[in-house]
């Protein structure tokens, strides 16, 4: 799994259950296995540091399937109750299944050095080489400095920048796993084998008990599944944000992998609304078409540019989500990969599409239409920032209270810090709300030009 990650860009969250089926591996022994792959994905920055001191190089001359090994290695030296022994003879074997007994020689030299230390003695001779209290606080919190300056720029954006120490350690946290129970089409309470209580705020989200959630996504057909309550919340939001009138078409933009598209689905199926679907990838619109199969709703999935399919269609729709593509730093607790990723580079390659993409939206809204722009990313240069930009050009549209929206859909109290510069943006957040980190914008056409 690890060599997967590495080599084919894989994400951990796709593919690792499918591993473990094939596998057919216990529960427990699979529970073990997603912890080792996750602690060590998650942690990899700080045991690359420990690993480079241990063997006296820096891991970028270690040959990259025995640094995997080791990576492993060192998490369950450090961060498990795997007995030292056999952590290192279990990570040796590996080495030299993959590598050969000359490699394996070395990666036991290597492991048995780290065995000197526990993990706070290790997190203080790491941090000792740091060059900057940044620097320190990565190799501690395992964060890239461009990722932990992101995230305090957003904390500082709503007068929270204290909490950024609390939000590190949310991202480092296994999440729960949560569902979406469709609504009109599926209901959850505390009588079903699998779920807990509902979740806090979402009316369709539930916590998931134990166990493996393909099972109740099979024993309800589709129309319960895997969704983070924080991608429930800004969907319903934009259903929420104005009354919904019969016959209005809505559109997901960017719709793959389909989750908010089944949600807009089965409410668009309650309000008597029509819905599109659009994503430009043809393997993840074809879990758009899978995700939409327990809704009967007929939805038509288009292959297309996203950019170019709302500049052909001005002024058609009533409510378009741009589910925007973005650094995925607000779901670090699912993809713990994507924080060794991903580069500032990366941000400015985003923002150019996302400008684009909410532009090209907005142009396809009719009069009184509604946009929602999100982002599964705090950062403000894909939030805020394309929100700024976009509506600078453009006196025919408005800025809602996305805030009071989500307050409007959710069923207890929520916190959210309201922007010091005033906007009507809305941004969810691991550590305060359990939800991995939405940022939302609606944005309505008045149909009044300059």
């Amino acid at each position: 799994m690890l060599r997967a990650v590495a080599t084919e860009d894989a994400y951990a969250n796709l593919v690792l259950p499918a591993l473990l089926r094939d596998a057919g591996l216990s529960p427990a022994d699979a529970a073990l296995a997603t912890e080792l792959t996750y602690g060590t994905l998650r942690r990899q920055g700080t045991y690359d540091a420990v690993i480079a001191i241990a063997a006296g190089r820096s891991v970028d001359l270690i040959d990259p399937a025995v640094l995997d090994a080791l990576r492993l290695g060192v998490h369950q030296l450090l961060s498990t109750r795997v007995a030292a022994h056999a952590a290192v003879n279990e990570s040796v074997s590996l080495v030299s299944e993959v590598a050969g007994r000359g490699a394996s020689g070395f990666a036991n030299a290597v492991l048995r050095r780290v065995t000197e230390r526990d993990e706070a003695e290790w997190v203080d001779v790491i941090q000792a080489s740091a060059r900057s209290d940044d620097e320190r606080l990565g190799l501690r919190t395992a964060h890239p400095v461009w990722v932990i300056r992101a995230l305090r720029r957003a904390l500082a954006a709503e007068g929270r920048e204290e909490e950024l120490n609390a939000l590190l350690e949310a991202d480092n946290a296994a999440p729960e796993v949560t569902l979406v129970a469709l609504p009109g089409l599926a209901e959850l309470d505390e009588r079903d084998a699998f779920a807990e209580t509902p979740r806090p705020y979402a009316t369709t989200a539930y916590g998931l008990r134990g166990g493996d959630p393909r099972a109740i996504v099979e024993e309800h057909g589709g129309r319960v599944r895997v969704q983070d309550e924080g991608s429930q919340l800004v969907a319903l939001a934009l259903v929420g944000a104005a009354a919904v009138r019969r016959g209005e078409r809505w559109l997901d933009l960017c719709a793959g992998p389909g989750g908010k598209t089944a949600l807009l689905a089965a409410e668009a199926l309650q309000h008597g609304a029509s819905l599109d679907a659009n994503e430009l990838v043809p393997t993840r619109a074809r879990l758009v078409r899978s995700a939409l199969r327990p809704v009967p709703l007929n939805v038509t999935v288009t292959e297309a540019d996203g950019r170019e399919l709302a500049a052909s269609r001005p002024g058609v729709y009533d409510r378009i989500l741009i589910d925007a593509p973005c650094t995925g730093l607000g779901a670090l607790r699912r993809r713990p990969e994507a924080r060794w990723r991903k580069s500032p580079a990366d941000v400015a390659e985003l923002v150019g599409l996302q400008e684009e993409l909410l532009a090209n939206a907005l142009d396809a809204l009719a009069p009184g239409g509604i946009a929602a722009y999100v982002t599964c990313s705090p950062h403000l240069a894909e939030t805020a920032g394309v929100v700024e930009t976009v509506l600078r050009s453009r006196s025919d549209i408005e800025e809602l209270d996305a805030r009071a929206a989500i307050v409007d859909v959710a069923k207890s109290p929520i916190d959210l810090a309201a922007p010091i510069d005033g906007s009507g943006h809305a941004q969810l957040w691991p550590h305060r709300h359990g939800t991995d980190a939405m940022f939302l914008a609606l944005l309505r056409k008045t149909g009044e030009t300059a």
